[in-house]
């Protein structure tokens, strides 16, 4: 069965600097007629650099929670921009930091149901000191932290951001991996 819902009509609500919102008229694979609620976004990129086992976290305000979080340096793509730029810019910006060499390890889709947004994680290697230079109006702190603790901050609820768990965990199981390796 072809699960493909056809958009009839993109209805824009609001068009804004960071998001847009549409209430599209549209098509169940049935043919019935559905809204479909879409917030789209033009998509973040985010960096993670281990440095001597520590991971590079920053911590700021996040408005729409109410509450600060734990992050790995993280910015919104500009139009037309490469993934891989924007997280190389946000990890100069955030922590004074410049790579060499950024790989990238996954996209991923944060919240399937209602919005567009893709957001790019990379892992930087070959990193010279730079000049941090946080963007008007954004106020964070960067520092790192050592990886064991910052699996205990992600298990016991500390560290939330799904881009920063991803990441976080994508060098535990690679290490794990690694680890099994070596025995074998």
């Amino acid at each position: 069965m072809n699960f493909e819902e056809k958009t009839v009509r993109k209805n824009y609500i609001f068009k804004g600097k960071i998001l847009n919102l549409r209430c599209d008229d549209a098509l169940l694979p049935d043919g019935r007629p559905c809204k479909r609620e879409i917030v789209e976004h033009g998509g973040g990129a985010s960096v993670l650099y281990v440095k001597e086992d520590r991971v590079l976290l920053v911590r700021q305000y996040r408005y729409a929670y109410g509450e600060e979080l734990w992050e790995i340096p993280a910015g919104k793509l500009e139009a037309g921009e490469d993934p891989a730029v924007t997280a190389a810019r946000e990890l100069e910006e955030e922590a004074g930091l410049v790579p060499e060499k950024m790989e990238h390890l996954f996209t991923i889709y944060p919240t399937p149901g209602y919005t567009n947004e893709k957001i790019y994680i990379y892992r930087a290697s070959g990193v010279k000191k730079g000049n941090a230079h946080l963007d008007e109006g954004e106020f964070l702190s960067s520092a790192f932290y050592p990886l064991d603790e910052v699996a205990v901050m992600i298990a016991d609820g500390r560290i939330r951001d799904a881009k920063t768990i991803i990441a976080v965990q994508h060098i535990l199981l690679e290490r794990a991996g690694a680890a099994v390796a070596k025995r074998a």
